[in-house]
């Protein structure tokens, strides 16, 4: 771990943004990349570890269910961004057309290997990060009105929902 000049004494924190979804899973990968890597992290004792993921079925789901999961998170997607960003918004529009378009196909018509963005529900990333050795702590009240105040910003659909410690 050298390489991630991490010193004796100094807090750690690990974020995964949007990221560890990507990391093969034992459905991908025998040898399971996705729970060898939460494990290395928290070898490395991090103070706080922060996990952000799509909350969906789209990895273990028949393509029915995959379908309907995808359509719901996508919609979402796309309505939060029609609220931030102008229609004609030309960083808007490349994020649709190569990023959201991609992942939509990506979770829909690819199986196995081929599907690069397989997300899966809270209660699997729970169980996950718990077998890694890592504990769940509650975000305090303060934490939690700030980003009640920021999504008052946008659109009353949505909506912060504590759940679980989460």
């Amino acid at each position: 771990m050298s390489e991630l000049d991490v010193r004796h004494g100094e807090a750690l924190a690990v974020n995964f943004p949007l990221q560890l979804h990507h990391t093969p899973d034992e459905s991908v990968d025998e040898n399971n990349p996705r729970d060898g890597l939460l494990r290395m992290v928290k070898s490395l004792s991090p103070k706080v570890t922060t996990l952000v993921e799509q909350e969906s079925n789209t990895d273990t789901t028949p393509f029915f269910n995959r379908f309907v999961e995808a359509l719901e998170y996508y919609l979402a997607m796309f309505e939060s961004m029609d609220v931030t960003l102008s229609r004609n918004n030309k960083e808007k529009i490349n994020v649709e057309q190569h990023c959201l378009a991609r992942d939509m196909v990506n979770v829909i018509a690819c199986e196995g290997k081929e599907r690069v963005e397989p997300h899966e529900l809270f209660g699997k990333w729970k169980s996950r990060l718990t077998m890694a050795g890592f504990q769940q702590y509650p975000l305090s009240s303060y934490v939690n009105s700030v980003i009640r105040s920021l999504l008052r910003c946008y659109l009353e659909h949505y909506t912060l929902v504590e759940r679980d410690v989460a």
